[in-house]
């Protein structure tokens, strides 16, 4: 192997640390706080590009520390990743965890003091999910829900007051990744008919949420219809089919129909505030998250 070929060769292992495909779903977070701040109706879209940087730096980083501190049992249960097979080293792989971490706090401190706080608490949450919060069955879920509840309010933290209004769109998020989360511990040996309805409940949970938000004077139930909809279907039914045959098979295509969905998710929230062109250009993020999907794993 030349020096150019292993130099791609090990490019390639550290995208995959990255999982692009659900980093463009953090994306969506972004732009559904956006939406909910009101700032979208400004000319200036420097601070939703730094929010952008942002969410890549913090997601990014987050999701390589998962598999650094997974690198002793990948090395059994999935030997094939980056790491245990050497394609990526931990030092490097920590370097580049590390430094997308410090990115995503440094773009975020561009915006406003308050999307700094977030910023580092966000990284703060991911790293305590990524050490400890992943191994317990409660508190892991609701630690990865609010790395994503935040994602979704850093989003709103382009106009700093808007937080105080709109502070409770960060539990749909946190409800909704709580519910793949759990059901995501069953990925490799199959999992718990039980857990399989908690998750589903939650994620119908989410839905009601998402449709009783119409009693937001600002907020068009209307337009957000077929993208409830969409959500419903895309999520429902693979989640159904994992609590009544909790395979690990059924449990991964639930678990990355969940991931995927997010945008969609996200979508309802933006077109409900900011109406339907923008809704349509956030849900412009799912093929490409769908195209990369079948690039990159999603979990």
């Amino acid at each position: 192997m030349n020096t150019a070929t292993f130099n791609s060769y090990r490019f390639w292992a550290y995208l995959q640390l990255l999982r692009p495909a659900n980093i463009i779903t953090a994306w969506a977070d972004i732009m559904a706080g956006f939406a909910a701040s009101g700032y979208f109706v400004q000319v200036n879209l420097t601070p939703l590009l730094w929010l952008l940087l942002a969410t890549t730096g913090l997601y990014g980083g987050g999701i390589v520390f998962n598999d650094v501190f997974d690198a002793e049992l990948d090395a059994q249960e999935r030997p094939e990743r980056p790491i245990p097979s050497g394609r990526a080293s931990q030092t490097g792989a920590s370097l580049l965890g590390g430094s997308l971490l410090i990115v995503g706090v440094t773009a975020a401190v561009q915006v406003s003091w308050l999307s700094g706080v977030l910023a580092l608490a966000i990284a703060t949450s991911a790293l305590l999910y990524d050490a400890f919060g992943k191994h317990h069955p409660i508190f892991g879920p609701i630690n990865m829900g609010f790395c994503r509840g935040g994602n979704l309010l850093l989003g709103v933290s382009v106009v700093p007051v808007a937080i105080g209004d709109y502070w409770f769109l960060g539990l749909i998020p946190i409800v909704y990744i709580a519910a793949i989360t759990a059901l995501s511990r069953g990925e490799v040996q199959g999992g718990k008919s039980s857990t399989g309805i908690i998750a589903l409940l939650l994620i119908t949970a989410v839905i009601v949420g998402l449709l009783g938000l119409g009693w937001l004077t600002d907020y068009q139930v209307i337009t957000v219809l077929p993208f409830l909809t969409l959500l419903a279907i895309r999520v429902l039914i693979p989640f159904i089919k994992a609590a009544l045959q909790p395979t690990p098979e059924q449990i991964r295509i639930a678990v990355r129909a969940g991931v995927l969905s997010l945008i969609i998710l996200d979508t309802t929230l933006a077109a409900g505030f900011a109406g339907l062109p923008y809704g349509l250009l956030v849900l412009s993020l799912l093929p490409l998250s769908m195209i990369l999907s079948q690039l990159f794993a999603v979990t």
